[in-house]
């Protein structure tokens, strides 16, 4: 297999690695599983400091349900992506990979949340972190044409030129 037919692979693995840890994650989060009550708990509890009670609370503007939407939406973008005609796709659901993971990763950093609130050696942080790069490396690297072509276009929704 030629180098450049391997390097034309890697946006697909990607694209597939963020989608099955995005994936994987909805089992957590869509079903209440107590680790994921711990994580947006802790979160709730330092936004109610803050004086933004239920910003991660079940029904909050990022709640659990509404971040694994997120990441759904993603997973379906960058496997749908991976269709020729459909790139700029896989451009979106790594903007929405971005997006999330940024949040998780910051979140974890700066917030009393931590590295390891579930005990778990630092894996769901870990995984975050990969995540975020993967989706770095789409945008920047593998999609930057396409990720161009999707602002392009959402710039032309919000601020349409004069015909």
């Amino acid at each position: 297999m030629s180098r450049s037919r391997i390097l034309g692979l890697v946006p697909h693995a990607l694209a597939l690695f963020m989608a099955a840890v995005f994936l994987d994650s909805l089992r957590y989060k869509f079903t209440d599983h107590p680790k994921t009550q711990v994580i947006f708990g802790r979160l709730d509890g330092w936004t109610s400091e803050l004086g933004l009670p239920g910003l991660f609370a079940h029904t909050g503007l990022f709640s659990q349900y509404v971040i694994g939407s997120i990441e759904l939406l993603a997973s379906s973008l960058l496997v749908l992506g991976i269709a020729p005609q459909l790139r700029h796709l896989q451009a979106g659901g790594a903007l929405a990979g971005f997006l999330v993971m940024a949040g998780a990763v910051s979140f974890h950093l700066f917030t009393p949340l931590g590295v390891d609130p579930n005990h778990d050696g630092g894996g769901l942080f870990v995984a975050a972190c990969i995540n975020l790069g993967a989706a770095i490396l789409l945008l920047g690297v593998f999609r930057r044409r396409e990720f161009a072509l999707l602002l392009n276009r959402v710039a032309a929704v919000f601020a349409p030129t004069k015909s």
